[in-house]
């Protein structure tokens, strides 16, 4: 048998143990119970299931302790074994009390099962504790022994081991001192010959270097003559632009001083005898609405009928721009 066994073999003990302490617990608080409220007075029948329950605790109470005394290997002396004496005859006693008081021989044999049944459980349960942990301990004494005779025969062959590996390290020391001298004298020769060959490098370098030098000097002066030109002919086109910019800043006020003379020479000019040509009349409607003079106003520059300059105003109202259009329905109102 192995631990695992012994571990199962005790959850069965244990567990059917506690379903047979239930069980008679339960049926005990069920027969009890009538049997002591026939016994109390009327106003306090409401205590009659209490000495049942005190009585299963106690017998609860036995078989906890039992159980973790004989798994710890203990004994609580006299007291537990009267104590769990006592809860069992009480039990027994106050089980099959009803039918005794009643002659009834069935009733009391029926009733005594249970009770009965919880000592024997609770002592055959207390013997098999305590031989299932005398096998637990022998196991446990058994399977020590195996770990200290493997961990011998472990430290044995560590200790086989480790000398081998000294030995195969002292030999690997010799070879590989042997090996460094070697190495050491390719070293330095290889030193020596990397010495002269980065000599010979840096003098490269330096001459490259040197040459760099030149080009990027070389490079420097034509960016900044480039540089320069660039500057110079930025500096033409921005003056050019700029006269430029005068220049036709000049004709356009040149070209509005002329418009505004035409205008205010078609409107300083006196009603016409006779209506204008119709050219004439648009462009004295064109100055007349520029200007924000009136419709009739227009109407007698131009000899034309109020309807017709309306409807020339409605032209240039739709050409002109919408933001100007508010100050020249004002001006023609």
């Amino acid at each position: 048998m192995n631990m695992a066994s012994v571990r199962s073999s005790e959850r069965a003990l244990s567990v059917g143990t506690w379903l047979i302490v239930g069980g008679a617990v339960l049926y005990s608080v069920l027969t009890v119970t009538p049997l002591m409220a026939a016994h109390t007075p009327p106003s306090w029948r409401w205590t009659a299931p209490i000495l049942p329950l005190v009585v299963d605790a106690a017998v609860v109470i036995v078989v906890r302790l039992d159980s973790v005394l004989a798994r710890l290997g203990g004994h609580g002396g006299p007291w537990p074994v009267a104590l769990r004496w006592m809860t069992g005859v009480m039990t027994l006693a106050l089980n099959i009390g009803a039918s005794a008081l009643a002659r009834d021989l069935v009733g009391v044999a029926v009733h005594a099962v249970a009770p009965l049944l919880l000592i024997v459980t609770a002592e055959a349960g207390l013997a098999y504790r305590r031989a299932l942990t005398a096998a637990v301990r022998a196991l446990e004494a058994e399977q020590e022994a195996s770990r200290k005779a493997a961990a011998k025969a472990a430290e044995e062959r560590e200790a086989t081991r480790r000398r081998e590996a000294r030995e195969q390290r002292e030999h690997e020391a010799a070879l590989a001192r042997e090996q460094r001298d070697h190495e050491a004298t390719l070293a330095r020769e290889a030193a020596e010959r990397q010495a002269q060959f980065r000599r010979e490098e840096q003098a490269r370098l330096e001459e490259a270097e040197r040459a760099e030098r030149a080009a990027d000097e070389h490079r420097e002066r034509i960016r900044e003559q480039q540089q320069a030109e660039r500057e110079r002919l930025e500096r033409q086109a921005a003056n050019q632009r700029e006269l430029e910019a005068r220049q036709k800043a000049e004709r356009e006020r040149r070209e509005q001083e002329r418009l505004e003379r035409e205008r205010a020479e078609l409107l300083s000019a006196a009603p016409p005898a006779e209506k204008l040509s119709e050219d004439r009349a648009r462009q004295v409607v064109q100055a007349a609405f520029a200007a924000g003079r009136g419709v009739r106003v227009a109407a007698e520059l131009t000899g034309w009928s109020v309807g017709w300059i309306s409807a020339r105003y409605q032209e240039q109202r739709e050409l002109t721009a919408p933001t100007q259009r508010p100050a020249l329905e004002g001006a023609a109102s």
